[in-house]
């Protein structure tokens, strides 16, 4: 076969045959080209990896602004200084709570007497308490603090760290104090008792499903609220 080497040694070599050349010059037809694997002389590679090249480096010049996703933000929460009132009278209990709450009876269907709500409107957060006498029976006593636990419990699932401490209170009673966290419905609880008469229980929660990440400013408001509780706590 007869041909016109176009290229003879770049990095590709085009031939084009004379039969096909003129066959298909009578028949209005385009040529027959034959490729091989290398298709551009050279000079051609040389000056495209050049090319190439510079075009690359203009895509990483330090003049191309680097764009940094920005970390997830949230509203801005105020929170007031606290001021501490005395919760109303008429239960066997009383301690301090912050004048911005309201203190509400427990709505819940199967709440029982001297059962509260320390409502924070403006934060939508509810410190839920709860009150069971003791009677001076220890196997009571026994199963209200087992009960209490089981219900701490019950957050195991969506919990990624749930901590328990014992700590004397200013007023010279004793309180289990329970921290979670993760993305739990109740952040913070407390149990004290004085083993004979009384049992008490605190727990937070907020009206809203919010990330828990988002709630730790107004968290660390209502613990402290909550401790303010347990330190002026007084028995009946």
């Amino acid at each position: 076969m007869i041909g016109y080497s176009l290229i003879a040694d770049g990095c590709t070599s085009l031939i084009v045959t004379k039969e096909c050349y003129y066959s298909s010059l009578d028949n209005n037809e385009l040529p027959l080209v034959y490729v091989s694997q290398n298709m551009i002389p050279r000079r051609l590679c040389a000056s495209l990896f050049v090319l190439a090249t510079f075009t690359l480096a203009a895509c990483n010049s330090s003049d191309q602004p680097n764009y940094v996703p920005k970390p997830k933000g949230y509203p801005r929460i105020d929170l007031p200084a606290p001021k501490y009132v005395a919760s109303p009278a008429g239960h066997p209990y009383t301690f301090e709570v912050n004048s911005i709450t309201r203190v509400l009876p427990d709505t819940f269907k199967r709440a029982e007497p001297h059962w509260i709500y320390v409502y924070y409107p403006t934060l939508k957060a509810t410190v839920q308490i709860t009150y069971k006498p003791v009677l001076n029976d220890v196997e009571r006593l026994r199963g209200l603090l087992a009960d209490a636990y089981k219900l701490t419990a019950k957050h195991n699932v969506k919990a990624s760290l749930i901590e328990q401490q014992q700590v004397r209170l200013k007023n010279g009673l004793t309180a289990s104090l329970i921290t979670l966290e993760g993305e739990v419905p109740s952040q913070f609880q407390f149990v004290t008792t004085d083993s004979t008469r009384h049992f008490l229980r605190g727990a937070l929660y907020f009206d809203t499903a919010t990330a828990n990440d988002s709630l730790a400013p107004v968290i660390k408001y209502v613990r402290a609220d909550m401790m303010q509780m347990l330190n002026t706590l007084t028995w009946k």
